[in-house]
């Protein structure tokens, strides 16, 4: 990677959000509608996904109600878009589903900041079994049992014309929401990886590290617990927005504890603290249930059959990727990136003749770490002791 990238992780992640737009744009236009709605779908798991592993891989918080959170951004979505004559634009409700869902993150950030370990999860466990229960009791303005319909505006037409111009295709609602949730995705990214490579990020690990080492050094420890819930309350509100859009529907029954557990499962197949593994773990968890729904009939199975080998196949790939590889795909990635770079090395410093060991020194697996570790100093003998250097 060029030095200069290296310098500035803002321009880094802009270019990797640029080539990320021409993918998204390219694999839209080519895939149906199916594969639209299932890609949006990924897309806002991917959102959901990436604020938690933010809060535990991160800042070493361990939530269970991301998936209470995400009904909050959904319930305020289907409010502000009651029927198609509501004219409220498509932005204003993304943001105010997230700064709805950041306020409630506020005031839970700063009750959850004084617990830790199962005490913040089974916390943030009633939260998940709480929050759709508001919606049973107030049946007359959340819809109940049944929940609120969501209408989706119409695309504008400048899309419209923009998806006719570069694909020589009609712009369909499917397809929009879609362009929304990956447009709404990596720019959520992009944030969070400026986040966590910056300052804030350098504190939230600090506390996760050490708290009382993070408290020497003058860091504000509940103030970046709270900072850290937030943001990814922050996350989540836009994830349920865009999967209420999706569906259709904001409903209890879609934002329960499957859901919740369902996130946490997302962060540990793809690596804590890894954004790319959370979405390559939200990737995951949208396609593999279909794939193995196929297998299933394809290997003659009845459909109801099939349906149940899906819950199987995905407990077998979790507890694969567990043992296999502890730090989750990315962290498999990482690994087996860091080996390949050491055997591409190695014929060149023996020609060289340099001591491998020496030359390489340890594999930096990962290069971000903001606290890398100071060279021993050397101890001061009797004899050199009083000394002028």
């Amino acid at each position: 990677m060029p030095q200069f990238l290296t310098a500035h992780p803002l321009v880094r992640h802009l270019l990797v959000a640029a080539l990320g737009m021409v993918v998204v744009v390219t694999v839209l236009g080519a895939v149906g509608e199916f594969r639209r709605f299932q890609l949006a779908e990924m897309a806002s798991l991917g959102i959901a996904a990436g604020g938690l592993t933010v809060l535990t891989g991160i800042n070493g918080q361990l939530s269970l109600g991301h998936g209470a959170l995400m009904a909050i951004g959904a319930y305020t979505t289907a409010l502000l878009l009651p029927d198609r004559d509501a004219g409220t634009p498509l932005l204003l409700v993304l943001l105010a589903a997230v700064a709805v869902t950041a306020l409630v993150g506020v005031v839970l950030g700063a009750a959850a900041a004084r617990l830790h370990g199962p005490y913040l999860a089974g916390a943030t466990l009633a939260l998940a079994i709480a929050v759709p229960g508001i919606a049973l009791h107030f049946k007359g303005t959340l819809g109940g049992e049944q929940g609120l319909r969501v209408v989706m505006p119409r695309p504008p037409t400048w899309a419209e014309d923009a998806t006719w111009f570069l694909t020589a295709q009609e712009l369909t609602s499917t397809g929009w929401i879609a362009f929304i949730a990956w447009t709404t995705l990596i720019v959520t990214y992009v944030l969070l990886a400026s986040l966590t490579s910056g300052r804030v990020g350098r504190r939230w690990r600090a506390v996760r590290d050490d708290e009382i080492a993070a408290q020497l050094v003058g860091i504000d420890v509940g103030r970046a617990r709270i900072s850290a819930f937030t943001v990814s309350a922050a996350a989540a509100g836009a994830a349920g927005c865009l999967l209420a859009l999706v569906v259709r529907l904001s409903a209890p029954g879609s934002f329960g504890l499957v859901l919740s557990l369902t996130l946490l499962a997302v962060v540990v197949l793809g690596g804590l603290g890894s954004l790319a593994g959370a979405l390559l773990g939200a990737g995951l968890l949208t396609f593999l249930p279909q794939v193995a729904t196929q297998v299933g009939r394809d290997a003659g199975l009845s459909d109801i059959q099939a349906a149940e080998l899906a819950p199987l196949v995905q407990g077998v790939v979790m507890v694969l990727v567990i043992l296999l590889a502890p730090g989750g795909l990315a962290g498999a990635w990482r690994g087996a990136r860091a080996r390949l770079r050491k055997r591409g090395r190695t014929p060149g410093l023996a020609l060289a003749g340099a001591a491998p060991t020496e030359a390489l020194g340890p594999v930096d697996i990962d290069a971000t770490d903001p606290f890398p570790a100071e060279p021993a100093r050397p101890v001061p003998s009797e004899s050199t002791k009083g000394a002028r250097p």
